[in-house]
């Protein structure tokens, strides 16, 4: 993770605005008839002194160099501490200026010194006001970037949750066709093994073709049909021009999967499966046959959402009659895989 970035303020700030107050403070020289140019120019250079001082020394009394945080009062012991220190100062430079110039006749002190603290105030107030947006902008940082490791996260968990009783129900299958001499035996561990290498080469990736998920999906569905045989239809009537599109990896199947657990699959009543595409939709619908006593909790549709929106910002749509249940979901033109 990044460190914080260091407060800084730029010079051209500090200068700019040093010399801007000490051309201000001169302008009632200037309509004075009894000032003369180094008059002028004396009292610019103590005000000048005097803000550069302050700048710096209000910047180097915050946390420069950490992300520790300050009190959010305005008016606290570090304003008071500047301020004492900043009359000290203002008493330092005018007395240095009339020693070292041999200066007989200066505005009265006290003129100086409210003129110090005032310019104490406006450059404290200016300052705090910086630094607090800046610790609020570093705060804003934080957790845009606690946002997205944490939506990381729960995209990885998500990519996990894909498929987790797929192999038990596999191995099943291939130990009743081993126990019965199936000669498709050698042809399902093919299309098995076949499986989970796509799934090994896929699981990283965030998105694929729509050709690539159609070609998991083409062993996947050979193992389903070993298990079930002509009880499970899938009919693809996707367009082609739509394969260069995109999902995330092994969608199909588990809208397919989610399928086979809600609705009734066997040779008596086979679960016939729709794939087709519809504007820049892929549409997966079944006719609804449910079985009885299986209650549906959304996990696996709800896992489908989540990586769309995860993705793309996106959500899928369902729509469902008494007959008819259809996902769709949208399709990716413009990615790159990952």
């Amino acid at each position: 993770m990044e460190k914080f970035q260091r407060f800084q303020v730029s010079q051209k700030v500090i200068w700019g605005s040093s010399i801007s107050l000490a051309i201000l403070a001169s302008i009632p020289k200037l309509f004075d008839a009894n000032s003369t140019p180094f008059d002028i120019i004396i009292n610019s250079s103590i005000t000048l002194l005097f803000s550069i001082f302050i700048w710096y020394y209000n910047i180097y009394s915050l946390p420069k160099f950490s992300s520790q945080r300050t009190g959010r009062s305005l008016f606290n012991g570090k304003l008071l501490l500047s301020v004492i220190l900043g009359i000290a100062i203002m008493v330092i430079l005018v007395i240095a200026h009339q020693e070292v110039f041999e200066i007989a006749h200066m505005d009265a002190p006290i003129m100086f010194e409210l003129r110090g603290i005032l310019i104490n105030l406006i450059v404290y107030m200016f300052l705090h006001l910086l630094f607090q947006n800046y610790q609020t902008q570093q705060m804003s940082v934080e957790l845009e970037r606690t946002h997205a490791v944490n939506l990381g996260a729960q995209y990885e968990l998500l990519k996990q949750q894909v498929n987790p009783h797929f192999l038990f129900n596999s191995l099943n299958t291939l130990k009743s066709m081993v126990d019965i001499n199936d000669p498709q035996s050698s042809d399902f561990i093919l299309k098995l093994s076949d499986f989970y290498r796509f799934t090994l080469e896929s699981r990283k990736m965030d998105l694929i073709s729509l050709k690539e998920e159609l070609q998991i999906l083409d062993s996947y569905v050979y193992l389903l049909k070993a298990r079930f045989e002509d009880g499970f239809v899938l009919i693809n009537e996707i367009d082609t021009k739509q394969y260069e599109s995109a999902i995330p990896p092994f969608t199909l199947q588990l809208l397919i999967e989610n399928c086979i657990k809600h609705n009734v699959v066997s040779l008596d009543k086979p679960l016939k499966i729709n794939l087709y595409t519809e504007n820049d939709f892929l549409v997966i619908e079944n006719k609804i046959q449910l079985k009885r006593g299986v209650l549906s909790t959304g996990v696996g549709l709800d896992n489908i959402n989540q990586r769309f929106m995860h993705l793309i910002h996106k959500e899928i749509e369902i729509e469902k009659d008494e007959t008819i249940f259809k996902v769709k979901i949208p399709l990716i033109y413009d990615y790159h895989n990952n």
